[in-house]
């Protein structure tokens, strides 16, 4: 049984790499571009992929292949409608990073409240060596306590978050932009009570037509000045060009990112040209990546691989 892992380097160091050598022959590839993909998967039984996109014209050459592990949530990199056509299983992982996505919100909204760039650079430049007093209060910070989280795409990971902010005292509303509303304790509001009224608007939403480029000048502008805007969900929902000038005109407090349109980022990126930076924090879609996740997650793509074998589908 022949194994391909397409883009081994989007784990890192890959966790359990023993156990999943035991399941077949496995190939790894650290990365693995367009023109690549066919000639690598062509003779596979099981193919890994993260990002690398499997569509119709590599599926269909690919007469060996049985079994597809989407090592994350998201398969929209996948041609699932032809797989399954061809017979060709698609599996993927859900709910692994549940508490890795969650921490890593509140480590980007705890430093842009807080103002810990600005106070770390305060330091490090030796300006706290010149003090006159034993504290410094260049810029003002609040507290999170009483203060409105709205939450956007209340699914496993916004309520992860959502019971985070309770913890810190956070009244938590949110909005559906699909219209469902589940039998939440959490209230739903209006788009514009959520833009208007927010001190903290939490994106969690997965891209799709409804949600490409929801967060735009327009709705810029209806935020808070003094609001925080986080995006954890993907890439595309906010327009990045008018997030930069939003937050260099200061129409919003401070803004912080782990997912963008264009992954990895280009250097036309406007994010990059912003010139209150302590006012942004940039992270390389890494909120999903926390040791214990990684591991989980390979622990899921494993469970999937010997449950496949189990069920008669393949014979080793």
């Amino acid at each position: 049984m022949k194994i391909i892992f397409l883009d081994a380097e989007t784990f890192g160091e890959v966790p359990l790499l023993s156990s999943l050598k035991e399941l077949g022959d496995l190939i790894i590839y650290p990365v693995t571009t367009p023109d690549q993909t066919l000639s690598r998967i062509h003779d596979a039984d099981i193919v890994l992929t993260n990002k690398v996109v499997l569509d119709r014209a590599v599926l269909e050459k690919s007469t060996h292949l049985k079994l597809i592990c989407v090592t994350a949530t998201g398969i929209n990199n996948v041609d699932v409608t032809f797989a399954q056509q061809r017979g060709i299983l698609v599996k993927n992982a859900v709910g692994y990073a549940v508490d890795s996505v969650a921490q890593h919100t509140f480590t980007l909204l705890l430093a842009l409240q807080e103002q810990i760039l600005y106070y770390d650079q305060y330091v490090k430049s030796g300006g706290y060596t010149q003090s006159r007093t034993f504290t410094h209060l260049e810029r003002e910070f609040r507290l999170l306590k009483g203060k409105r989280l709205g939450i956007i795409g209340l699914g496993d990971i916004g309520r992860g978050v959502a019971q985070i902010a309770e913890a810190f005292g956070m009244e938590v509303v949110y909005h559906s932009i699909s219209g469902k509303q589940r039998p939440e304790k959490y209230k739903h509001v209006s788009w514009e009570d959520l833009l208007q009224l927010s001190d903290v608007i939490s994106v969690h939403s997965p891209l799709t037509e409804q949600t490409r480029n929801l967060i735009n000048a327009e709705t810029l502008r209806q935020m808070k000045s003094t609001a925080i805007l986080l995006n954890l969900g993907r890439g595309g929902i906010i327009n990045e060009t008018d997030l930069a000038k939003a937050i260099d005109e200061d129409q919003i407090a401070g803004a912080g990112l782990d997912v963008f349109e264009q992954e990895p980022m280009t250097i036309q990126n406007a994010l990059l040209s912003v010139q209150k930076k302590h006012k942004l924090i940039l992270t390389p879609h890494i909120a999903w990546a926390a040791v214990e996740t990684r591991e989980r997650l390979m622990e899921i793509v494993i469970d999937h691989i010997r449950n496949f074998v189990r069920n008669g589908q393949m014979q080793q």
